[in-house]
């Protein structure tokens, strides 16, 4: 006789299932962007071939039947350089003129005139094509970018939903028991724990007297089992528990919580900070903090750092990790064209588990940690977002302890300090400032900087996050 399976053994079935499945598109979605890889479509100037049917069409056309300079002949040799001497000079000044043709072009053509305009009108066209292609090939690697990021996003999700560990066993009992007294009713439940040893419950659960309980309470009845965690329900989750059954989903807090404290200053005779910035969790026990610079000021720049600060943080949201995240804004702001000026990202987030800050940068200024062994400067030289396709964030990496500080500056900040070393002199201010409430130092930061301008030239903004332990 075969033993009925567990809800929770059913599940890790189906999520075996789901992330073999995920491994598939990756994998698919990275064969669709390696097959754009080795195909050549030309390159950025014109070519022998494109002058050469230039110059036969002119002849063509003006020519005729015409053979006093022998012009297209000469050019046809393979070891006639005046062609790629037309060429170039083409492309430098944007029209052939009479004194660039050969001698004997000048000095024997009846048609100078003709020719010269139908040669031009037909290498502009080449060179009118050739910019469509440019432009194609910029959008085609920008997509090819987008399928290799949303692979790497599938397969690191997977691995993650293969990794998961189940570790229902450990709380169904007690869980059941301890609901039913409160009256609840637990039909199917899911407990999983991740790979930094955070956990999750799924619960499909139903109340059994005819009243609601909130998902809250739901969770304070969790944190009763003995095992001295703390839950609270997830932001997607329902809010109530009522009579008929429904999943809701739980999740295990981390050890340590963020204060932050956030002050701005906009350049003088502007109205707008052209900054923007945010404070959000991420998935699971992530919190985010990010800072955005748009180029140059006012309404504009506020518009466009905004934008990159919004797709961030619902990519993030969304299940995204950070760095794919990144990479998929950078190429959307690319496609944009000129339409979207560039805009620095400045993005920590940090693990409430395990207390790990994991910093990115696309052309922002460097950011500053405050521990117990002084200050640190982290940074990393990279374009702002929208310029470059193939852009790396790269990673900097840190495991934070209770009371440390991290400090997010604009450019504004730090322009507007005297001298050379300028993130020295921000370094020695933050020394001296110690251990302050974030409000409070990123408030001192705004106006210590604005002390040695008698106007602002640039917006100022300052982001300061304090890790607690909980």
């Amino acid at each position: 006789m075969l033993m009925k399976k567990r809800a929770g053994q059913k599940m890790c079935d189906v999520n075996y299932y789901t992330a073999r499945r995920l491994e598939d598109m990756a994998e698919s979605l990275g064969r669709l962007a390696r097959a754009f890889e080795n195909e050549n479509l030309g390159g950025a100037a014109l070519t022998r071939e494109e002058g050469l049917a230039a110059m036969q069409t002119s002849g063509a056309l003006v020519c005729g039947g015409c053979s006093r300079c022998s012009l297209s002949q000469e050019s046809e040799k393979e070891d006639n350089y005046y062609l790629y001497y037309l060429l170039r000079t083409f492309e430098q000044k944007g029209r052939i003129e009479a004194g660039d043709m050969p001698q004997v072009f000048r000095n024997s053509c009846r048609r100078k005139e003709r020719y010269l305009n139908q040669l031009n009108r037909s290498l502009g066209r080449a060179a009118m094509n050739l910019s469509w292609k440019s432009r194609f090939l910029e959008s085609r690697d920008a997509v090819m970018v987008q399928f290799q990021e949303l692979s790497s996003i599938l397969e690191e999700f997977a691995r993650q939903i293969g990794q998961a560990r189940d570790v229902t066993e450990e709380y169904e009992g007690d869980l059941r028991r301890l609901f039913r007294r409160n009256h609840i009713s637990i039909r199917n439940m899911l407990a999983l724990e991740y790979e930094n040893g955070r956990r999750e419950i799924y619960m499909t659960a139903c109340t059994t007297n005819g009243k609601c309980v909130t998902v809250q309470d739901a969770a304070v009845l969790l944190e009763l089992t003995g095992r001295k965690k703390a839950w609270s329900p997830a932001k997607d989750s329902r809010s109530l528990i009522t009579r008929q059954y429904t999943t809701v989903r739980f999740q295990e807090l981390g050890g340590y919580h963020i204060l932050c404290g956030i002050s701005r200053l906009p350049r003088w005779g502007e109205s707008l900070n052209g900054d923007n910035y945010t404070f959000f969790e991420g998935g699971g026990s992530q919190v985010v903090l990010s800072l955005s610079d748009g180029m140059g000021s006012g309404e504009q720049a506020e518009r466009e750092s905004g934008q990159v600060i919004e797709l961030t943080q619902q990519l993030i949201e969304a299940g995204f990790s950070p760095r794919p995240a990144l990479k998929l804004v950078n190429t959307v702001l690319l496609l944009a064209g000129q339409e979207q000026h560039p805009a620095t990202l400045d993005l920590c987030c940090v693990d409430l588990y395990t207390g790990v800050m994991e910093s990115m940068k696309m052309g922002a200024a460097p950011t500053f940690l405050l521990t117990e062994d002084g200050v640190e400067i982290l940074e990393a030289g990279q374009a702002p977002m929208g310029i470059l396709n193939d852009t790396q964030p790269e990673i900097l990496s840190r495991k934070l302890w209770d009371g440390n500080q991290i400090v997010l500056v604009s450019d504004g900040v730090l322009d507007s300090l005297p001298g050379e070393n300028k993130e020295k002199m921000l370094m020695e201010y933050l020394e001296s400032a110690g251990q302050s409430q974030p409000q409070e130092l990123a408030d001192g930061i705004i106006s210590f900087a604005a002390s040695f301008v008698p106007a602002p030239r640039d917006d100022m903004t300052a982001l300061v996050g304090v890790l607690v332990k909980t």
